[in-house]
């Protein structure tokens, strides 16, 4: 019988390249566009948040907590002594009625501080919740070889899970919404079914933003309506010129940059409220860049795009516009970042166009950018990046997801409770109107913004590159002004306040009540304002924000006025108005003011 035959070594080498290299069918780019896809689907369930994230940082709390003995007895100790003084202060809550007690807990919630929440059982719901948010704030606390990132987000997860559980959620636990339903009959749920039902319809049929009461204010008729002219579009933005008022205007321009994340009548709501007007009320040429509300077709748009189609161009338009005259410009919340990357930008090229920089709640230095660093890490941005790739862009449902989820209690669980089980309409006004007005972000910009901001800071440490070549604050040669708000969660004012360390020039802090966007939007005609201001001169000693807090006195009322008086000394000479538009140079007036893109959903 013949032997088989027998396979050559080399032979059998080839057959297994073969084999391998028909099952090589997937390359870098392939495995990286499933990667892609698989992580978009999971970011499309959890709004961007990476469960890998959250895993981990459970995992390293968990785990050093459970190598740290000492902690764990502090933790039992503290139970044990906060459930004592639940126990003494629910019995005297029962036997004396009447009587002031002091609280065991002592946080300071305004969801409890109506005179409903003292009296027994509702003060032993709204003590056990306020005293278990207090223990696990303290369990995450100092506890070694924990980063602090994954504290936060863990503190961040367990304050969404006990805002849930607040007893102020539940009909049969919060007081007010007992009373009022003995006090109506239970009218009031079944008003609150129908503002359900309607909210429902409204975001499932694509009516509207889903915001109740959002109706009644309309851009370009009762919001917005500052009369004006676009005199300048690209795919990209529009260049919107304001009539004057005045007879007599300040010579240098003024040009707002506003933030793409929102729309920019926010600097032009209701005529009271209209920064806009009141500039152009005091003389000012104003203009305004209008953003286009990005698509899919843009999602290649990155920061340079922005700073080159959207900044230069306005100051090309203005320039021409407005000829042989620097121009003040105003920048807000990111909208300012792009102010300081293309006025650094144009330093470095030794152009001074710039007369004079106004930050409004932007920030330069992202070392600290408050809490909005709990959505911010490597693995927390690969789920969100997978789903930008995906849509090639950023919905407006997710930032404001996010933003919600920073203050539950008062933009998820507060209007819940009123619109549905109290049965009381929302308040609306033009400013929460316009929040509701959401926008995109495109998929590239978005990216290079949160990787080169916020997690390499690139701005602050001077290796931010525009076109190829980095660029420094430093380099900057105009006075600023720069606004922070006391409350801001978006752009903490500290943070802003960095700005000092950064720059050379003249710099005007000014520290407002209210938040990112109220305190802002706080002209002369909003009551109980107050602010504190001062001038750091080019070769002054740098103070530290605590200190400068402590030591600068507070006045009352707008800070408007004090920003009017402050661009009046930017102003070179008076002037008559200058004519809307240029057609010579190819500015003429499109289309009456708002535009269109402000109007694109």
């Amino acid at each position: 019988m013949p032997e088989p035959a027998r396979t050559k070594p080399a032979d059998f080498t080839g057959q297994l390249n073969n084999l391998i290299n028909e099952f090589q069918f997937v390359d870098d780019e392939s495995a990286t566009r499933i990667n892609q896809e698989f992580r978009a689907a999971i970011a499309k369930i959890t709004k961007g948040m990476s469960p890998i994230g959250l895993i981990n940082a459970y995992i390293d709390w968990l785990g050093h907590l459970s190598l740290s003995p000492g902690k764990q007895l502090q933790l039992i100790q503290s139970l044990a002594n906060k459930l004592y003084k639940l126990g003494v202060y629910t019995a005297e809550s029962i036997t004396e009625k009447g009587t002031e007690l002091e609280p065991p807990s002592t946080i300071n919630d305004r969801t409890f501080s109506k005179e409903s929440w003292n009296s027994f059982p509702f003060n032993f719901f709204s003590q056990s919740y306020l005293l278990a948010q207090q223990w696990f704030k303290e369990a995450t606390g100092n506890v070694d070889g924990l980063t602090k990132d994954h504290e936060e987000m863990v503190n961040f997860i367990n304050e969404q899970i006990l805002g849930l559980l607040s007893p102020a959620n539940f009909p049969i636990t919060n007081p007010d919404i007992i009373q009022k339903t003995k006090a109506e009959q239970g009218e009031n749920l079944k008003r609150g079914l129908e503002n359900l039902v309607q909210d429902v319809q409204q975001e499932n049929g694509g009516n509207g933003n889903g915001t109740a009461g959002a109706e009644q204010f309309v851009v370009g008729k009762n919001i917005g309506i500052t009369p004006g002219k676009v005199v300048y579009q690209n795919q990209l933005i529009e260049l919107i010129q304001y009539n004057p008022s005045t007879e007599l205007v300040g010579k240098e321009p003024v040009l707002f940059v506003p933030p793409w994340i929102m729309k920019y009548y926010i600097l032009d709501l209701s005529p009271k409220n209209s920064m806009v007007k009141y500039l152009v009320d005091q003389g000012k040429t104003v203009f305004m860049i209008s953003w286009k509300n990005p698509t899919e077709k843009e999602r290649d748009l990155g920061m340079n795009s922005y700073l080159d189609m959207g900044l230069m161009e306005a100051l090309k338009a203005v320039q021409a516009i407005v000829p042989n005259t620097k121009i003040n410009t105003v920048g807000y919340c990111i909208g300012g970042t792009l102010l300081l990357i293309g006025a650094a930008a144009l330093a470095g090229q030794r152009n001074d166009l710039i007369n004079s920089i106004t930050l409004l709640a932007a920030q330069a230095d992202f070392s600290e950018p408050g809490d909005i660093k709990r959505f911010l890490n490597d693995s927390h941005l690969a789920f969100l990046e997978s789903l930008m790739w995906k849509q090639g862009y950023l919905d407006a449902d997710n930032m404001g997801d996010a933003f919600k989820a920073l203050r539950p209690g008062d933009l998820i669980w507060g209007p819940m409770i009123q619109r549905y089980f109290l049965g009381e309409e929302s308040f609306m006004n033009d400013l929460m109107a316009w929040n509701a007005d959401g926008t995109r972000m495109p998929y590239q910009m978005h990216h290079e913004y949160l990787r080169k901001m916020y997690l390499d800071n690139e701005l602050a440490l001077g290796h931010y590159a525009v076109n190829g070549r980095k660029v420094s604050l430093s380099d900057i040669e105009a006075p600023m002004f720069v606004v922070g708000t006391q409350t801001d969660h978006v752009a903490p004012w500290k943070s802003v306040y960095k700005l000092h360390q950064l720059t050379n020039d003249e710099l005007t802090f000014l520290l407002t009540s209210g938040g990112h966007n109220a305190g802002i939007i706080s002209g002369p005609s909003h009551p109980r304002r107050s602010y504190q201001v001062h001038t750091r001169k080019p070769h002054d000693k740098y103070i530290c924000a605590e200190t400068w807090q402590d030591s600068i006195e507070t006045n009352q009322g707008s800070w408007w006025p004090v920003w009017d008086q402050w661009l009046d000394q930017q102003m070179s000479d008076k002037r008559k108005p200058p004519r809307i538009g240029n057609a010579a140079k190819g500015y003429k007036g499109i289309k009456d003011a708002p535009g269109e893109y402000v109007l694109e959903s």
